[in-house]
C-alpha cells in the first residue's frame, strides 16, 4: 500500500503557538484506519500471537499460587515500563522499597514504579467488578500513576490544558507535537467509542495494537503516557477475556525493541503503516507469552527442587518450610519481618534462616551484623531476567 493510498489513515496538521514559537502539531483521525489494516500478512502472527496467549493462560491457570505470581508479574512489568521511561531502578530495588529498607535505592525512580503497581491493581480490580475501560478509568489510574515523586506536579487525573511534545528540547525541533489540548477530549471520546465498539472484522489483539497507538499519538496526559498507555494493553486483555490473569509484561519486549518501537509508531503518524505496527505486536505478544510460560515453568522446578532438599533437614525442616513458603511471596526478607509473617520466633526463623543459607538457597545482601536482609537468590534471577536497568 503506497502512501498516496494511505492518505486517509494520515491525520490533520495544524498549526500552533506554544512556547513562543510556531509548530505544526497532529490531529489523528478516528479509528478504525482508513482503509481497514491490511491482514492477509499477519494471519500467521495472529495465529501464533493467540496460541502463546492460550498457552500462557493454561499455565496460569494451573499454578499452586496464582496470587504469587501476579504479585510478582505486575511487579516486573511495573518495572519494565518505568525503565522504558528512563528510571534506573531494580527488581530487587522495588522489593527492599516495599520492605521499606532502600539504603542507596534511586528513591524518585522506586516510587514511581511503585506507583505504577499500585495504578494497575486499581485498575484491574475497577474491571473485575465490572466498571468499562473508560475516560474516566484511565484518570482514575493516572491519578494513582503520578500520586506520589516526580510527576505529582504534572496534574494527576486531568487532561492537559497545555501543549506537550516528544523528542527535541522544544516544539520546533521535537521528533512528534501531538494534538492541541483544545482537541484532546473529543480524540480520547472517540477512542472510548472505538474501544467499546462491536468490531468484528477487527481481531481482539489488533484492536489492542490499534488503541494503544492512537492514545500514545493522542499523548493526552502531561505525563505519564507512556506507562499508561503500556497499562492499557494488560487491562484490555483482561477485560476481553483474552487473559484471566495480568501475567503477559509486553514491556520487556518494547524495552528490548524500543528504538523499533518508538520508529513503528512513529510510521503509523507519518505513512500510516499500520501494518508493520501490527506485525511487531503480534511478533511481541508471541515471544513475551513463551517468555511468560517459561519463567513459570522455570519458578514451578525451582520449589519443587527446593523444597526437596528442605525436607531432607529432618526436623527442623518444619520451619523452614514455612520460611521457603515466605520467600516464595518475597524473595527479600529479614528476620524481624519474617517471625512477624509466620507467626514463628525470630531465634527460630534465624535458625532455618541458617539452614537455608546452608543448603545454598539464600544468601545475605547487607554486609551488616543489624538488620541483614537475605535473598532467595535463584527465585529472584528467574524474575529478574531482562530487567537490567537501561
Amino acid at each position: 500500500m503506497t502512501i498516496s493510498e494511505n492518505s486517509s489513515r494520515l491525520g490533520k496538521l495544524v498549526t500552533i503557538s506554544t512556547a513562543g514559537e510556531v509548530a505544526k502539531a497532529l490531529i489523528p483521525p478516528a479509528l478504525p484506519p482508513e482503509p481497514m489494516v491490511q491482514m492477509d500478512q499477519l494471519y500467521g502472527p495472529l495465529e501464533r500471537a493467540n496460541r502463546a496467549l492460550g498457552r500462557l493462560d493454561g499455565i496460569a491457570s494451573i499454578l499452586p499460587d496464582t496470587p504469587l505470581f501476579l504479585y510478582m508479574y505486575i511487579r516486573k512489568e511495573a518495572l519494565l515500563s518505568s525503565q522504558i521511561e528512563g528510571t534506573q531502578s531494580s527488581l530487587s530495588d522495588l522489593l527492599l522499597f516495599e520492605n521499606e529498607e532502600a539504603p542507596g535505592v534511586p528513591i524518585d525512580d522506586v516510587v514511581e514504579v511503585s506507583n505504577y503497581v499500585a495504578a494497575m491493581n486499581h485498575g484491574l480490580e475497577r474491571i473485575r467488578s465490572g466498571f468499562p475501560i473508560s475516560l474516566r478509568l484511565m484518570r482514575e489510574i493516572h491519578e494513582i500513576l503520578l500520586a506520589k515523586g516526580r510527576g505529582a506536579t504534572k496534574q494527576p487525573g486531568q487532561f492537559r490544558h497545555s501543549q506537550n511534545w516528544i523528542g527535541g528540547t522544544r516544539p520546533g525541533n521535537a521528533l512528534f507535537v501531538p494534538p492541541p489540548p483544545s482537541a484532546v477530549l473529543d480524540l480520547m471520546s472517540d477512542l472510548e467509542a472505538f474501544i467499546h465498539a462491536d468490531t468484528p472484522a477487527v481481531p481482539t489483539l489488533v484492536k489492542a495494537g490499534l488503541i494503544h497507538v492512537q492514545f500514545e499519538t493522542i499523548h493526552p496526559f502531561l505525563d505519564g503516557n507512556g506507562r499508561l498507555g503500556r497499562l492499557l494493553i494488560t487491562l484490555l486483555l483482561c477485560d476481553k477475556g483474552i487473559l484471566k490473569e495480568p501475567i503477559l509484561y509486553l514491556s520487556l519486549y518494547f524495552k528490548t525493541h524500543r528504538r523499533y518501537y518508538y520508529d513503528l509508531l512513529q510510521r503509523v503518524r507519518e505513512d500510516g503503516d499500520w501494518e508493520a505496527w501490527i506485525e511487531f505486536f503480534l511478533d511481541g505478544i508471541t515471544e513475551t507469552s513463551l517468555q511468560a510460560a517459561d519463567a513459570a515453568k522455570q519458578i514451578l522446578s525451582l520449589f519443587e527442587e527446593d523444597r526437596a532438599k528442605i525436607e531432607s533437614l529432618g526436623r527442623p525442616a518444619a520451619s523452614a518450610l514455612r520460611v521457603h513458603q515466605l520467600l516464595q511471596q518475597k524473595p527479600i526478607i529479614a528476620i524481624p519481618d519474617a517471625a512477624r509473617e509466620t507467626g514463628m520466633s525470630a531465634p527460630t526463623v534465624a535458625k532455618s534462616i541458617q539452614h537455608l543459607r546452608d543448603l545454598g538457597l539464600l544468601r545475605e545482601i547487607t554486609g551488616k551484623q543489624r538488620g541483614r536482609m537475605f535473598v532467595y537468590s535463584d527465585y529472584l534471577g528467574i524474575l529478574s531476567q531482562g530487567t537490567e536497568p537501561i
